[in-house]
């Protein structure tokens, strides 16, 4: 079984089972606007639904894209990369030398594979494997001290490798779905969540924040994808906002084992699944 590289907030993984049933019987293209970790992607695929279909899969992270690229095309190299930093993934010095490789000008100069071995080291021994940056897109997070973290496993990196072939990989707003949307397609949205609460907040893993105009530009896709006939289905949090977005659309709760806030004990969080009108898997 395939299974997603990097750690990702608000990952999928967990959801699966309470979000399966609801997926298309059938689909023609499978697109992605906010692969992130892929979970969703990953499931479709080791269920064979993807097979003999178009998959697009889209994210505003280039290097998190990048890495998906170096997965699918250069995978061997990759794992040597990450070989060679195996044996500091305790070391916190080494750590924020890595890190800072992208406050240097000449960052844009290093390979697809250096830049993709660096994300996943990062990914895996920062604190609680976050992916954030600040206003000037540097990675921030710090160092997250795991007994034995590991880096990637070169089985399920190949594994991962054959999945994506084939799979187009961009970089962009997830407005660019609509290049390919079409009657019949499965797009599934995953958007950075509105926030609960102003502690509890998912929206800072690019330079700009995913804000309520950024919710409601969302929203406005959805209603555009539904008239295109695509089968579509958003994953977001269980807020006032989120439910007025979307009234007119099936909209089922499930339960997420969630952080509150940066720090917190997880617990069971409801968020929501939000539907147009198709057969489901389920039915």
């Amino acid at each position: 079984m395939t299974s997603p590289f990097v750690k990702w907030a608000g990952g999928k993984g967990q959801l699966l089972t309470q979000m399966a049933p609801y997926f298309p019987a059938q689909f023609r293209r499978y697109l992605e606007p906010f692969v992130g970790g892929g979970a969703v992607f990953f499931h479709l695929y080791n269920g064979g639904w993807l097979t003999g279909r178009q998959v697009v899969l889209i994210d505003h992270l280039e290097e998190l894209i990048n890495c998906y690229a170096v997965i699918q095309n250069q995978v061997a190299d990759l794992i040597a990369e990450l070989q060679r930093h195996e044996p500091h993934k305790q070391d916190s010095a080494y750590f924020y030398a890595i890190r800072n490789w992208d406050r240097d000008p000449d960052y844009r100069q290093r390979t697809a594979v250096e830049r993709a071995g660096r994300f996943l080291f990062l990914n895996h021994t920062c604190y609680n494997g976050l992916y954030r940056v600040n206003r000037r897109g540097w990675f921030n997070v710090p160092f997250g001290r795991y007994r034995n973290p590991t880096l990637g496993d070169a089985d399920n990196l190949r594994a991962v490798s054959r999945a994506l072939q084939g799979v187009l990989l961009l970089v962009g707003d997830f407005e660019r779905c609509l290049e390919f949307a079409d009657a019949g397609d499965f797009v599934y949205l995953d958007p950075p969540y509105h926030p609960l609460s102003d502690t509890a907040r998912f929206t800072h893993y690019t330079a700009a924040d995913f804000g309520v105009e950024d919710q409601r530009r969302l929203a406005v896709l959805f209603r555009e994808l539904d008239r295109r006939g695509c089968q579509v289905m958003l994953s977001n949090s269980c807020t006032g906002l989120v439910r007025e977005l979307y009234a007119g659309y099936e909209q089922v709760e499930v339960q997420a084992a969630r952080p509150i806030a940066l720090g917190d004990r997880r617990r069971a969080v409801p968020e929501l699944l939000v539907m147009n009108r198709y057969r489901r898997r389920g039915a």
